[in-house]
């Protein structure tokens, strides 16, 4: 797999400590929005501030996050996120032990919730931003290739490859045109006719 950087892989225990819905929205807004306090995040996401403190220490205690001591000078305390994005090894998704297991599957489908919230957040505010933007944006564009698992390989390699090259060249925080974009990729097998009669 393509070198991403400032992406942690996940090891067992993190695994277990982040495989929780509202931990990994938390940790999604401050990637997204930048540093932020425990009110702050309640307000966002509908939360108590007390289940949003609570969690938000238990992300710092597995490292997901950090104090962000220059954001604030009263007594309420400002967290970040300590890197970019998550990695998950395959290898925890099919661990015997079956917390790890389960820790893994908990991940991976509030990932497919988290997407697909934001896929449906930009549809329904797509109007709130202009032509340009939306005449560039917005592709659900599908594929569907008959790949071995080494070819799904070099073509997942090759995605991050691609797309590490525009990180490396993005554009300034102050370019007025410039926005944060998401893009989803996602490979997976499908049944097919000749495969479900074998």
């Amino acid at each position: 797999m393509a070198e991403q950087p400032d992406v942690r892989k996940l090891d067992a225990r993190s695994l277990r400590g982040l495989a929780h819905p509202l931990r990994m929205e938390l940790l999604n807004a401050l990637r997204r929005h930048g540093p932020a306090t425990a009110s702050m995040l309640a307000e966002r996401l509908g939360e108590s501030s007390g289940a949003t403190s609570y969690h938000l220490r238990q992300l710092a205690a597995h490292g997901f996050i950090k104090d962000a001591p220059e954001q604030g000078k009263g007594r309420e305390r400002w967290w970040q996120a300590a890197d970019k994005g998550i990695t998950l090894d395959a290898e925890l998704s099919q661990s015997t032990d079956p917390q790890v297991r389960g820790a893994a599957d908990l991940l991976l489908q509030e990932l497919v919730n988290q997407r697909n919230r934001e896929l449906a957040t930009w549809l329904a505010t797509r109007d709130r931003w202009s032509p340009r933007w939306t005449d560039h944006s917005t592709d659900l564009s599908d594929w569907t290739l008959r790949l071995t698992p080494e070819q799904a390989h070099e073509l997942i390699d090759r995605l991050h490859e691609l797309l590490n090259s525009y990180r490396a060249s993005e554009a300034p925080e102050d370019d007025p045109e410039a926005e944060q974009v998401r893009l989803h990729t996602h490979l997976f097998p499908i049944e097919s006719d000749r495969r479900s009669t074998q």
